[in-house]
């Protein structure tokens, strides 16, 4: 008897970005109404995969193909769509519009006058939920559903047009735990009728509980498939980190470095909108310490309430015996922070002005009084910041969008180092630059913590972390471990997925 072929396959795939390799030779092969897992850390190249899996783009090598079918050209969408759909951490449902609007948009029946048959398309939306079993009225306003419930409807969005294939990237990142057990009994169900899934997530301990088996990819490589039920969690962990798993993360109590007055001090935070609750910890002058921790774990929003992008519902935050006031960034630089946000394009710099004015934008006081800037001060600031930051550039006064990534973000650490700040708040600070310029913003990492500031390091790239005294370990909103340096990549791995070794 002769066996079905794969759903998807793809195998030998290969892509670069220039100098940078996101998939070297790498493959994956989904049988037909599985549940398969893929991880891997961040830049292993899953993102990549499944942008081609998806025909968003083509790989400079190797082959895709559906049930042994080529994967159809990249203009033939609609091909695409009756092949494979993802459903995205972000949803791509509109709110304003119902789920049935939703559920056929640019399909909608039409009366001989031209003009929609709303009661013929409810009833089709009707009949497409109840043949799926999903438990949404097709009159509902999109904006008015649950995050599960959106993901259900984009699920159900994508077997309309024939796709019975769907991948799922991080579906359970804005997810409580009930939701969760939803979101899984669904993906039983639609397993059963004949629907398979591609599941992707940070939370190892889903791939176990939800995926039959799972493929780790590790710096832009395939490392191994296996059935998650024959494959032990500390070597899933190796496979993932490329280190040997002997260990379980050790539990570490203990405050910072000691210091005549901390460079920051946290107690008892909790956020406004639930991301994090009861965070408590200090950072000593001199010290640098990580917060680490998947995307959904609250380590993000814990550092922009420290710079003074969110406002906490509770708790408090001392900077250098500062209190500034809550929600205010303007606050926040005057108590002594200096910050680089997650994401330089939308939130580091101004694009179209000058290195000059993005590199002084948080030091006016510096570069003239009562709102005009003196040029001079401005340029001989700037070029100061240049020398320091060895930002390639032919002159201050290029706009920051001519740069290179790893000079962009340069520019960003520059004004977060202008005004000699007591602390320095960074989120994922090497994102997308090259090694060069990740080890030499690194390095003013470590030279801004001899002189005696604190550095906060928000991340989840173990190369930010490497540098970093002691690392505290944030998981579903909360701290749960401590770390001091030397801890191994399984270790810290363990500890961000929540996972337990031995269970």
């Amino acid at each position: 008897m002769n066996e079905e072929p794969p759903v998807a396959e793809a195998v030998g795939i290969t892509k670069r970005y220039g100098p940078t390799v996101a998939l070297d030779r790498a493959g994956l092969t989904v049988t037909a109404g599985e549940t398969h897992g893929l991880v891997g850390r961040n830049g292993a190249g899953k993102s990549t995969l499944v942008s081609i899996l998806t025909g968003l783009q083509a790989p400079d090598a190797g082959v895709v193909t559906f049930a042994d079918r080529p994967a159809p050209r990249l203009a033939d969408r609609d091909a695409w769509r009756r092949r494979v759909a993802c459903v995205y951490q972000k949803s791509t449902i509109i709110p304003a519009l119902t789920v049935a609007e939703n559920l056929f948009l640019n399909r909608y029946d039409k009366r001989r006058s031209g003009l929609v048959n709303w009661s013929a398309l409810r009833r089709r939306a009707a009949a497409l939920l109840e043949e799926w079993s999903i438990e949404v009225d097709p009159r509902t306003l999109a904006g008015d559903l649950s995050v599960a419930q959106r993901q259900f409807v984009e699920i159900a969005r994508a077997l309309s047009f024939g796709a019975r294939f769907i991948i799922l990237d991080e579906p359970t990142a804005q997810l409580d735990g009930a939701a969760i057990n939803r979101l899984f009994e669904r993906i039983r169900v639609l397993q059963r009728q004949g629907v398979t899934f591609l599941f992707i997530s940070h939370h190892l301990q889903e791939i176990y509980q939800i995926c039959d088996l799972v493929t780790v990819f590790r710096d832009a490589r395939h490392i191994i498939t296996a059935p998650v039920a024959d494959l032990p969690r500390p070597e899933l962990v190796a496979a993932m980190t490329g280190e040997a798993a002997t260990t379980s993360p050790r539990e570490r109590t203990g405050g910072a470095a000691g210091g005549v007055r901390p460079a920051l001090v946290v107690e008892d935070l909790t956020g406004a909108d639930g991301t994090y609750r009861e965070v408590a910890f200090r950072i000593a002058a001199g010290e640098i310490v990580g917060l680490a921790g998947a995307a959904s774990s609250g380590r993000t929003e814990v550092a922009e309430t420290i710079a003074g992008l969110r406002a906490a519902a509770a708790g408090r935050i001392e900077i250098a015996g500062r209190r500034p006031r809550p929600g205010s960034v303007p606050g926040a630089l005057s108590a002594g922070v200096g910050f680089v946000p997650q994401d330089r394009h939308s939130q580091g710099f101004v694009p179209d002005m000058s290195i000059a004015d993005n590199g002084t934008l948080s030091v006016p006081g510096r570069i003239g009084r009562r709102g005009f800037i003196r040029p001079h001060r401005r340029d001989a600031l700037a070029a100061a910041m240049i020398e320091n930051l060895a930002i390639k550039t032919p002159s201050p006064r290029l706009p920051v969008s001519g740069l290179s990534g790893g000079n962009q973000q340069k520019v960003v650490m520059a004004r977060a180092l202008a005004d000699d700040p007591r602390l320095l708040v960074l989120i994922n600070p090497t994102s997308g630059i090259d090694v060069r310029s990740k080890e030499f913003l690194l390095g003013k990492v470590e030279e801004t913590a001899r002189s005696g500031a604190g550095v906060l390091i928000a991340s989840d790239e173990l190369d930010d972390l490497r540098v970093c005294d002691r690392v505290l370990v944030m998981f579903q909103g909360r701290v749960t471990t401590e770390m001091a340096a030397g801890w191994h990549d399984h270790e810290l791995v363990v500890a961000m997925e929540g996972m337990d070794l031995d269970a």
